[in-house]
């Protein structure tokens, strides 16, 4: 292949790699294909040409595989939400599985008993209970609208970012990822904005009031909604928060955030709450967890609860042991081990979590429990364990980078029996495991679908020194 874009004809897709694309060979060459599925045959444009692979999408899909399904959305191919949804979800399930057994071997060279069957979810659609929404004065256009003689006066959007773009939203009117009131209100705000001459976000000029939308929601029917604007108009501010609290008095904690930064980010951006008390409450069995604007938690109740399950089954903890939780965010798995243990010690990042972790804690009357906001490389690096004692078992659900080198190695120094590490990459989970495999083996491997007709995957190791 040489170094201009060209069609590669009649490619037939073997499998599924890394991000969920199709992959192919030709003349000795790897292509990796978007939105291709394994079984197709189709003429390929190549997008990126490197010496050892390739990148490209369909042209002409000359034959479709037995996989392939009609997708619900209409989005499908221009949104990057839902990118498999043209597979049948008993097949993205298999692939899923299938990712995480290669990531192991491939990646990290690991010896592992055979994996449990991937616990598939019950909820297909409008499983999230949080999204992010995006405006932009720049709407992505479709074929037929650039080929039209018709001017666009408005390209006001808001909805999801299209992939590899990062000035271009798809507007959507219907979000099949988190359920009602979610599209109702995103689209009563486009409605507001259109009728009251409110300004869009311009992603390259950062100007324009109307940034990012988040709507937060939970399985007791509470609801928070975040309006992220750019510019301090209180008084355009105010009137869209109050015609929001007429429109959806079900609201349970409503705010507003000025962020004039050039990056989305609010987790260093003041947040002031317009009305309610300033959180929601999730329920996992019989725990109650106060989730703040910053909070993380798990996007997917429904398997959420059950992946934490998953977790105290591997930990099997007797009553007795001192047990570690490391990127504990708000606390949520350190509480659901706590009524099994002696103690709890959870460490994250993020400083609000951990007030939000303290909270949950005397919500739930656990006195079992403690909590550090810190820099986990750091914080087991120096005093800590002295402190605190050596832990029995650990439990680490760390972030899709994976754990720093130096939290690695401190953990083969605290040699707890029992080490549960929850990830969401298996391509970084596997990097980990293969240095803690000097110590310890896999006993299981439990793979957890928490995104449906996405790629992503969550998957939970035991492993148990050696």
């Amino acid at each position: 292949m040489g170094r201009k874009r060209k069609i590669v004809k009649e490619l037939e897709i073997t499998k599924i790699a890394a991000e969920g694309k199709g992959m192919a060979r030709r003349e000795g060459k790897v292509i990796f294909v978007e939105n291709a599925v394994p079984g197709d045959i189709a003429d390929v444009r190549i997008t990126k040409n490197r010496k050892d692979f390739a990148i490209g999408k369909v042209f002409d899909l000359k034959k479709a595989s037995e996989d392939r399904i009609e997708p619900f959305c209409e989005y499908f191919g221009i949104c990057g939400g839902c990118k498999w949804q043209h597979l049948s979800y008993e097949q993205q399930a298999a692939y899923k599985q299938e990712i995480v057994e290669e990531a192991l071997q491939r990646i990290g060279k690991l010896e592992f008993p055979p994996l449990l069957p991937i616990l598939q979810a019950e909820k297909t659609q409008y499983y999230r209970n949080k999204m992010e929404f995006t405006f932009s004065n720049k709407r992505w256009l479709s074929l037929e609208e650039v080929n039209s003689d018709t001017k666009i006066d408005n390209r006001n959007a808001v909805g999801l970012h299209v992939p590899g773009v990062f000035d271009k939203v798809v507007d959507i009117e219907h979000c099949y990822l988190q359920d009602e009131p979610s599209n109702e209100i995103r689209n009563e705000i486009r409605k507001y904005a259109e009728e009251h001459n409110v300004t869009y976000y311009d992603l390259r000029e950062h100007k324009g009031l109307l940034r990012n939308l988040i709507i937060r929601t939970s399985t007791l029917n509470e609801l928070m909604v975040i309006l992220s604007v750019a510019e301090p108009n209180q008084e355009v501010i105010d009137a869209l928060m109050k015609h929001l609290l007429g429109c959806f008095p079900q609201i349970t904690s409503l705010h507003y955030v000025v962020n004039q930064k050039k990056n989305d980010t609010l987790y260093d951006q003041d947040i002031i709450t317009y009305h309610g008390r300033g959180y929601i409450f999730e329920a996992f069995e019989d725990l109650k967890y106060k989730i703040s604007p910053k909070s993380f938690f798990q996007t997917n109740s429904y398997q959420g609860v059950r992946l934490y399950q998953i977790v105290r089954d591997f930990a099997d903890l007797k009553g007795d042991e001192l047990v570690y939780d490391l990127y504990t965010g708000t606390g949520s798995i350190a509480l659901f081990l706590a009524k099994n243990c002696r103690k709890v010690v959870g460490i994250e990042t993020v400083e609000e979590a951990i007030v939000d972790a303290k909270f949950n804690a005397e919500l739930n009357e656990m006195d079992n429990t403690a909590f550090y906001a810190g820099d986990v490389k750091e914080m087991l690096g120096g005093d800590f364990v002295a402190e605190n004692g050596m832990p029995d078992v650990l439990v680490t659900d760390p972030p899709r980078a994976g754990m720093h080198r130096d939290v690695v190695e401190r953990i083969l120094e605290m040699t707890p029996t029992k080490i549960v590490y929850v990830s969401c990459n298996p391509v970084t989970q596997a990097r980990d495991l293969q240095i803690l495999s000097e110590s310890y083996v896999i006993e299981k491997v439990q793979p957890v679908d928490m995104f449906p007709h996405t790629y992503h995957i969550e998957n939970v190791v035991l492993l148990v020194k050696k």
